[in-house]
């Protein structure tokens, strides 16, 4: 099985190397291709990857290139995570609308749109390469921001596609050390769409816990979604962190005036760890890269591609059309919901409607996420222009108007994630 990663250069693929390493007799790569249009930094990250491997005791082949074609033909499996303009677009996502009055984040907001409109015709010329030069029966698992909206546009193009997100794990592995369980136990009921979902069931060995789980652990996962414990209590089910954009959306924007961008602190971050990549001793991740973000993105992505691969037919959380999954979506929407993973790809489970306070939101951004994908793939800014006017965290035209403005300037280059 040939695997290629595209945006390697990120700071996470030593630990999705080590993701593959642990995993290895699941997933059975042959050929790993990790592919950067930053060559000096695909060496530095591609050198640790090497190292890892090395120390593993990896048999395959592995290849570093910045020849996308090199990367893509024969390829089974196709791994997209990279970031269009680096961490100064980045930057740029959080400060402007944040200098606007409205919350400044990469992934939703005025800062995703953004970053959809800069990165998604970029995905789409990737997986057009794919298309010919992969095997037909090839996945394509989208891991780059914002995951709904370009995984949507991989499926409105046509691609064999999935997208992931880290969130789901995340709160399975958090859950699962508050019940003092393995997380393998664990499965999250996590429902609505990439970045905008709720937790509305736990179920340990079959037994859905959540009542137990709030009712014994509320504070300490109040303190982990900066939400208060009353909220979840409300609302019945445990948001994700990034709801906390919206349901403390004034809170956020005040705290955003008097604090550094997040984007600096990823930034300086990322210069410590390929600093400690450059080591030549070095030959497993650095704690380190746990605060980068991301936790528990290599297990993710592992399990997906086990699964796909093995046709295990388990339980994931992952990105995908609708197809009357959540009453009060179209069938085209993506969705992030638990699904079974198999040869033939995600099937949704079947979900119970959203409660009408979780509904609203969701259809919401659903209907933004519709216009931006459109808008990102035709590169159209007017259509830019009314996605950001229908987004819960935009709406003021004229706020509208000064973003799209501001905002939408052409980027000059991709980076990994």
């Amino acid at each position: 099985m040939k695997l290629a990663v595209i945006g390697a250069g990120s700071t996470y693929t030593p630990e999705l190397v080590s993701g593959l390493m642990r995993e290895r007799d699941r997933v059975g790569v042959r050929g790993l291709v990790l592919h950067d249009i930053d060559t000096s930094r695909l060496d530095v990250v591609g050198g640790l990857s090497r190292r890892i491997l090395e120390a593993q005791g990896f048999e395959g082949a592995l290849e570093l290139t910045a020849d996308l074609d090199r990367a893509l033909d024969g390829a089974d499996m196709v791994l997209i995570q990279i970031r269009v303009g680096g961490q100064a677009a980045r930057l740029r996502d959080e400060t402007i609308p944040a200098a606007c009055g409205c919350v400044g984040q990469e992934t939703t907001g005025a800062g995703g749109l953004a970053k959809a409109m800069r990165t998604v015709p970029i995905v789409l010329e990737i997986a057009e390469r794919a298309r010919e030069l992969a095997p037909a029966d090839a996945w394509i698992i989208d891991f780059t921001n914002p995951v709904g909206i370009v995984t949507r546009a991989l499926l409105d193009a046509g691609h064999r596609a999935i997208g992931l997100c880290n969130v789901a794990i995340n709160f399975q592995r958090q859950i699962a050390g508050h019940l003092g369980v393995p997380p393998e136990r664990v499965l999250v009921e996590q429902v609505g769409l990439n970045h905008l979902t709720w937790i509305r069931a736990v179920w340990l060995d079959g037994r859905d816990v959540l009542p137990d789980v709030i009712d014994g652990f509320g504070d300490a996962l109040a303190h982990e979604i900066g939400l208060p414990r009353s909220l979840i209590e409300a609302l019945g089910a445990i948001p994700s962190y990034y709801l906390r954009y919206f349901y403390a959306e004034r809170e956020v924007v005040q705290e955003q005036k008097m604090t550094k961008p997040r984007a600096r602190r990823v930034a300086e971050i990322e210069r410590a760890l390929l600093d400690m990549y450059r080591d030549p001793s070095l030959a497993e991740k650095p704690a380190l890269l746990d605060q980068r973000g991301g936790a528990f993105y290599s297990e993710a992505a592992i399990q997906l591609v086990a699964s796909l691969l093995a046709d295990t037919g388990d339980v994931q959380v992952v990105d995908v059309r609708n197809g009357g999954t959540l009453l009060g979506l179209a069938d085209d929407d993506v969705v992030e919901v638990p699904a079974r993973i198999g040869s033939r790809g995600a099937v949704p489970m079947a979900q119970r409607p959203l409660a009408p306070q979780l509904l609203g939101l969701v259809q919401h951004v659903a209907g933004y996420e519709r216009l931006a994908a459109a808008a990102a793939a035709s590169g159209d800014n007017d259509a830019a222009r009314l996605a950001l006017l229908s987004h819960p965290l935009v709406r003021d035209y004229r706020i509208a108007d000064s973003l799209t403005d501001r905002m939408l300037r052409p980027s000059l280059s991709r980076a990994g994630s």
